[in-house]
């Protein structure tokens, strides 16, 4: 029964934790700039060689009409960002975060969140069967520069092209990683018309691990739920399209995130969303040119607000309408069940970190040895029920040789024996099943939450990444098989513990090379905590072997009697 129940857990621990591993990896992305993005997609262009006063970031492909203007980009500052909104269409051409370092291999300096094509919040206008890429258009700022500082501040754009105009006001917050969007488009007619809102190409490169942050990216839509859709999982060049409404829409990385909130009604919830990825044949794309529609009444009013920046868990939550979500804690199918545990585990690491001043390695040692101090005696009873279990398995190894050829009669006398010595069968099952859901939370915590990104801890580089010298997962196997020898002692010899005490430390060690270095600390403590337990409670079955008189074996089955003939 117990070997049974050991296998099972091994196969769910295998099945539950080995996508994170052996999901496929998508394919290096292709040059910047290359490639179209779908039919009525904004083409790019390379990077100019020399800078622009006032902005970094590139420009529209194709060649400049005659006396046309360079875009000029007006940067928005605050301690916590530093945007870039270029002239030409309005839209973000730069979101500089001071607070967070890149970790991009070769790079130094502050996060930068948008790529050199990046068209988040260009615009498009359909009006009938016109269709207006305000994209082109040369915006007069209401200013060349804007510092936000103690109180919000605005910035306001103004351009007309042929029959239309239109007017952006963007309000930055200077403590919020949020910008209000208003606008209104002039010329749309009685009619209204359909606003689409860019949101691609992708987020930039941000971590050491490119193939993995790339492996992140994702489209994350909230209808009453949210919806992801990977951008390795879209098909080249067929554009995925999603009805809406929407109450927002994303685009994240692992740990960083831009989104379009559309809340209030009044301005215009998100009727769709479409992603359409390049045309690369035999490549998993890695972009996409991702548009939302909102519609525009006969006054082309609209409004929204955008979110570019980390994904701190109380940022989004403060945002409401389940804007956290996008941030994943856990697997479908299993996110209900580890979010529950993943969201308080993640406040209590914060919360001993920010107020009891402890380093995040500390944090986990210390979460090790709490989460052991608070099972102590729930594994107490549990083990002990393991105790009453093997005492009694010369009993149950004699039923199961009187009654082979009878199963339902060895069931019978089975629950028998265990009601006559007050035995819990699955209670053994306990030490392995209580630590399972903390320890899944904090895989998905240490993966996931940017406030542990980039921490360090003695030689471990990175917490949220695996071990590169492997340290501390041999550690964590040598505690595990540490920790099942103490448990095995004052046991009768067994083939099968004797396999699984070489097997299962073996297999986890294997298992857990990859994950992050700070779940094979708590782990690894939690082990190494949980050895007096066990040394305690082997030396009790060590005396109750020695002192227990032996059990009553069952009595003889009775013989079955001839019926009389009449």
């Amino acid at each position: 029964m117990e070997r049974r129940v050991v296998w099972a857990i091994i196969l769910m621990m295998v099945i539950a934790i080995a996508p994170a591993i052996l999901v496929k990896k998508p394919a290096r992305p292709a040059g910047r700039g290359t490639g179209a993005v779908g039919r009525d997609s904004v083409p790019t262009a390379p990077r100019p060689s020399a800078p622009r006063p006032g902005g970094t970031d590139a420009e529209p492909s194709g060649p400049p009409s005659a006396g046309a203007v360079l875009a000029d980009t007006v940067v928005v500052s605050s301690p916590l960002y530093r945007y870039g909104v270029s002239t030409r269409g309005g839209r973000f051409v730069s979101a500089t975060l001071p607070r967070y370092q890149t970790m991009e291999r070769g790079k130094t300096g502050p996060v930068q969140l948008l790529p050199e094509d990046s068209q988040l919040l260009g615009l498009t206008l359909v009006n009938g069967r016109d269709s207006v890429d305000l994209g082109h258009w040369n915006f007069r700022p209401s200013t060349t520069a804007l510092s936000v500082q103690g109180r919000p501040a605005t910035l306001r754009l103004d351009g007309e092209e042929g029959a239309y105009g239109a007017e952006l006001e963007y309000t930055f917050v200077p403590d919020e990683y949020r910008v209000d969007v208003r606008g209104r488009v002039r010329g749309v007619g009685p009619n209204g018309g359909l606003l689409l809102v860019g949101m691609g190409p992708r987020l930039a490169q941000t971590e050491a691990d490119s193939v993995e942050n790339l492996r992140d990216l994702a489209l994350v839509t909230s209808q009453g739920g949210t919806q992801r859709t990977s951008f390795t999982d879209l098909e080249a060049g067929k554009p995925k399209t999603m009805s809406g409404p929407f109450e927002w829409a994303a685009i994240k990385s692992k740990y960083f995130v831009t989104a379009v909130l559309g809340f209030d009604s009044a301005g215009g919830r998100i009727a769709g969303v479409t992603a359409t990825p390049p045309t690369n044949a035999g490549e998993k794309p890695t972009r996409a040119d991702v548009r939302l529609s909102i519609p525009v009444g006969p006054d082309g009013a609209f409004s929204y607000s955008l979110y570019a920046g980390p994904m701190e868990y109380e940022r989004l939550r403060r945002i409401g309408h389940d804007f956290d979500d996008v941030n994943p804690y856990g697997w479908p199918g299993f996110r209900t069940l580890i979010r529950f545990f993943a969201i308080p585990t993640r406040w209590l690491l914060v919360w001993m970190h920010d107020s009891l001043g402890l380093a995040y390695g500390v944090v986990l040692v210390v979460f090790g040895i709490l989460v052991r101090l608070i099972l102590w005696p729930l594994n107490q009873k549990a083990m002990r029920a393991s105790m009453q279990m093997q005492a009694v398995q010369p009993l149950m190894k004699e039923l199961q040789d009187r009654h082979k050829d009878d199963p339902q009669r060895l069931q019978q006398e089975m629950f028998k024996l265990y009601k006559e010595h007050n035995v819990n069968p699955f209670g053994g099952c306990w030490p392995m099943l209580l630590p399972m859901p903390v320890l899944f939370a904090l895989f998905f915590v240490l993966q996931n939450s940017i406030e542990l990104r980039g921490t360090s801890f003695l030689w471990l580089p990175d917490l949220s990444r695996p071990d590169p010298i492997y340290i501390i997962p041999l550690v964590m196997g040598v505690s595990m098989f540490a920790l099942t020898k103490v448990g095995q002692l004052g046991m009768e010899p067994n083939p099968q513990m004797k396999m699984m005490l070489y097997l299962m430390p073996a297999m986890m060690t294997v298992l857990f090379v990859n994950f992050p270095s700070g779940l094979n600390l708590y782990y690894a403590v939690s082990n190494i905590a949980s050895v007096p337990q066990q040394w305690l409670l082997a030396r009790e079955r060590i005396r109750r072997t020695q002192t227990a008189p032996p059990p009553a074996p069952p009595p003889p089955a009775q013989p079955k009697r001839k019926k009389q003939q009449s």
